[in-house]
């Protein structure tokens, strides 16, 4: 029974529950049904990238206080961060994977380095 590749329009034959006519059209069929999932994805990781990266920037010593500004002018996106972290203490600290923030009072950031204890 001859049908239609979905992919490339070409006539193939095969198995009766073949569907595609090469293992190449397959895979474009379904890399391109999961792009925009794929961009979404890529998109937030790269806004996490970034922010980890200017996080580091800002604290070569492992822990630094910053103003708020200095963040922002480097297109900081404080929405995204991968973990939450409490401390014993009670503060709350944002991570951009193995950097975190928290935000003082006024303008101030406080910037750490992730830490053995901070799961």
């Amino acid at each position: 029974m001859k049908r239609i590749c979905p992919e490339c329009q070409e006539e193939y034959t095969g198995r009766s529950d073949k569907r595609f006519c090469s293992a190449a059209c397959r895979s474009s069929h379904h890399n391109r049904a999961r792009a925009e999932e794929q961009v979404f994805q890529r998109t937030i990781n790269n806004i996490l990238r970034h922010n980890r990266n200017v996080l580091a920037e800002l604290n070569p010593d492992g822990k630094a206080s910053v103003r708020r500004d200095r963040l922002i002018d480097r297109g900081f996106k404080f929405r995204y961060f991968t973990n939450e972290y409490t401390s014993s203490t009670g503060n709350r600290y944002h991570f951009c994977y193995d950097y975190g923030y928290k935000v003082e009072e006024g303008e101030w950031v406080l910037i750490i380095k992730r830490q053995e204890y901070v799961e």
